[in-house]
């Protein structure tokens, strides 16, 4: 961390946050489908975890404490296990573009969390008019009349996408302020590894792994599940950056973007129709995204 990150980081952060985790529910869909889901993300943050926590060591990062420890083990259990475990469980259950929608609710609950916690300030007036804009784009990208299955959304598969975001929020806003190591790298690492144990422990809880068969999972799958734990691993670690490199509410505003990005994959993978409806919708929801960013 530098005391003003170049523009040039700023941008390829943002960038990989929007278009990658944009990418990403689709593939979780895909893989959850054939692959336990705290299983498929407890594997994914293990192994990202170790790859982090190895390059900071490389790089001659100080040894961790017992302290950075039980602070990047919180933030893991509420960002990768509550955050990510639950979205991935839900995910079993509502439609993928649908479960971005409904994450869109993070800047709110990051916003608020950073506002009401001890010290926290009261959001700006532009950023506070983008995240109005923002979600008022994104329920109108829910109409029913213009969106598939908006009629038939699952209320168990709904309630755990929104649980998942207001611990997604909490640990965002946790991992801004409390104690960890110097080595970006490193906490990431630690974070990802301390969620990924959650995340195992809940796949041995739950029984995902009786009767599993493996020589039934696609390649497929395999490949979704491939490629969530390379690419969006990558994301989750410019993600942790750009909370300490921008305030919460900015760093947050990807939650606005992905359903965009999940939409436009639809139609381009799925055949999903893309109307005008949905454009215009998107057009609000990318004016929101700058107002809050270029605050």
């Amino acid at each position: 961390m530098t005391a003003r990150p170049s523009p040039v980081a700023l941008v390829a952060a943002f960038a990989a946050v929007y278009v990658i985790w944009g990418s990403t529910y689709l593939a979780i869909r895909w893989g959850v489908a054939e692959i336990p889901p705290f299983l498929m993300a407890a594997v994914r943050f293990l192994a990202a975890g170790l790859v982090f926590a190895a390059w900071a060591g490389y790089r001659g990062a100080a040894r961790p404490t017992g302290r950075d420890w039980v602070m990047t083990g919180l933030v893991g259990l509420l960002m990768a296990a509550g955050g990510n475990g639950g979205v991935s469980w839900a995910l079993q259950r509502v439609p993928s573009g649908l479960g971005a929608l409904l994450v869109s609710m993070v800047p709110f609950w990051v916003a608020l969390a950073d506002w009401w916690r001890p010290g926290g300030e009261r959001p700006p007036g532009r950023v506070i008019l983008g995240l109005v804009l923002g979600f008022a784009g994104v329920a109108l990208l829910v109409n029913p009349a213009e969106a598939a299955d908006a009629r038939v959304l699952d209320p168990i598969g709904a309630g755990a996408v929104v649980a998942a975001s207001l611990l997604w929020a909490a640990g965002s806003v946790c991992s801004r302020h409390v104690p960890q190591p110097r080595s970006q790298a490193l906490s990431s690492g630690m974070q990802m590894l301390g969620g990924g144990v959650v995340l195992l422990a809940l796949s041995a809880v739950t029984g995902e792994l009786r009767g599993l068969d493996w020589g039934a999972v696609s390649p497929a799958a395999f490949g979704a599940w491939a490629y969530v734990a390379v690419f969006g691993s990558v994301a989750y670690g410019c993600y942790l950056w750009l909370l300490k490199a921008t305030v919460p509410a900015k760093a947050a505003t990807y939650a606005y973007v992905n359903p965009v990005i999940a939409l436009v994959l639809g139609y381009i993978l799925a055949d999903e129709a893309l109307s005008a409806w949905s454009l215009g919708c998107s057009t609000v929801v990318v004016v929101a995204v700058l107002l809050v960013v270029s605050r």
